[in-house]
């Protein structure tokens, strides 16, 4: 996303961040990698549970509470238009591009 906010940007697009993560976490995160676009904290999962995100995972055979990474694209009045669950970085911004008609 950091890479291509300019692109998504004048296509009238803004990219958030949402984690689990406390404030400093975040910030620390985004200094490293120079995030461009705002993170915010959900430390109580207000935001990732009804967005269908936060749920148990498996890991090596044990079992954890996380957030499965995922993308919606949201139009101006609040309609999630594409939600993709467990989506790789790799593929988000080809797949907001294809839904903004431009991939």
């Amino acid at each position: 996303m950091r890479d291509a906010l300019a692109q998504l940007n004048a296509l009238g697009t803004a990219a958030v961040g949402i984690s689990p993560d406390p404030v400093p976490a975040q910030k620390k995160f985004s200094d490293a990698l120079h995030i461009n676009f705002p993170l915010l904290s959900d430390g109580d999962h207000a935001v990732a549970e009804p967005y269908g995100v936060w749920g148990e995972k498996s890991l090596y055979g044990k079992k954890y509470f996380g957030i499965a990474r995922s993308s919606f694209l949201i139009d101006e009045k609040g309609l999630v238009l594409e939600v993709w669950y467990k989506i790789s970085p790799a593929y988000t911004v080809p797949k907001a591009l294809a839904a903004l008609g431009q991939g």
